[in-house]
């Protein structure tokens, strides 16, 4: 059973986090993972001693976690939920360390911002943990919206190419375009959708970016060269057919009886006698 809390600061709804829903669901569930107190347990079949603050994980067990209880077409995968655990490691809101089997997570400044009942004062320097500063958290807010709403953008291509085939976006839909548009590009997404037009199924989207994302595609022309191969091996699996002549008589049957019925006129015109 999970039981206890943990401090969650006003100032999140500042921060970068705030601005994807789903982004922020994971940092909320990094914070609950984090020991309170020193502790070991067995992880993957070996022993980890972990200190408060930390949590050990791996790319397919935070998918797990992240992912339970959400439908199918609402799940976010590891590599995305991994990307961004790297992002908050680049914003110093936690850290890192890695090995071959797992990776022990650590939240900045635990101790002080979980551990402690006593109010910070305003005079302390922020901290990551509150989630307080982020130095151009408004210029990339505002940059991401001027995004959206600036129809020469690809966001917003992007946009009126899903509602032409699906109908209204809503917010689930486009972040998961938005993302997709960061880990892979935005032209990648453009040329998805257009090939999902037939399906009318965002899911058959979805599909096609994932396989282009495990096939390590980065640009049109890696689509083109996948395709060509997709075709040649095709062509490949096709049988050859027998080829064989085809009869005078179903090739043209009135011609060939008309044929026939001369030929026998003249043999019987050679049997007469005179």
């Amino acid at each position: 059973m999970n039981v206890g809390y943990i401090k969650l600061y006003r100032k999140v709804t500042s921060s970068f986090v705030w601005t994807n829903s789903n982004m922020l669901k994971l940092w909320i569930l990094c914070l609950t993972k984090a020991s309170h107190k020193e502790s070991r347990f067995i992880f993957n079949g070996q022993e980890i001693h972990v200190s408060s603050g930390q949590f050990v994980t791996g790319r397919a067990v935070i998918e797990k976690e992240f992912n339970e209880g959400v439908p199918l077409d609402q799940q976010v995968v590891g590599r995305t939920l991994w990307r961004w655990l790297k992002k908050f490691e680049n914003e110093e809101m936690l850290s890192i360390k890695s090995t071959t089997k797992y990776s022990v997570i650590s939240i900045k400044n635990w101790d002080e911002y979980q551990s402690s009942d006593q109010q910070v004062s305003s005079g302390r320097p922020s901290t990551v943990q509150q989630v307080s500063t982020y130095k151009n958290d408004k210029n990339d807010k505002n940059e991401k919206n001027n995004n959206i709403h600036d129809e020469s953008s690809p966001l917003q291509e992007i946009i009126q190419i899903y509602e032409s085939i699906f109908g209204m976006i809503n917010s689930f839909v486009f972040q998961n375009l938005e993302q997709w548009c960061e880990d892979l590009s935005p032209e990648l997404v453009i040329e998805a959708l257009k090939r999902s037009k037939s399906a009318n199924n965002f899911k058959y989207t979805e599909n096609i970016l994932k396989n282009w994302d495990s096939r390590g595609v980065k640009t049109l022309t890696d689509v083109e060269n996948i395709d060509s191969e997709f075709k040649q091996k095709k062509g490949a699996w096709k049988k050859p057919t027998r080829s064989e002549p085809v009869p005078e008589w179903l090739d043209d049957p009135e011609g060939y009886n008309a044929k026939k019925e001369a030929e026998l006129m003249q043999r019987a015109n050679d049997d007469l006698p005179f």
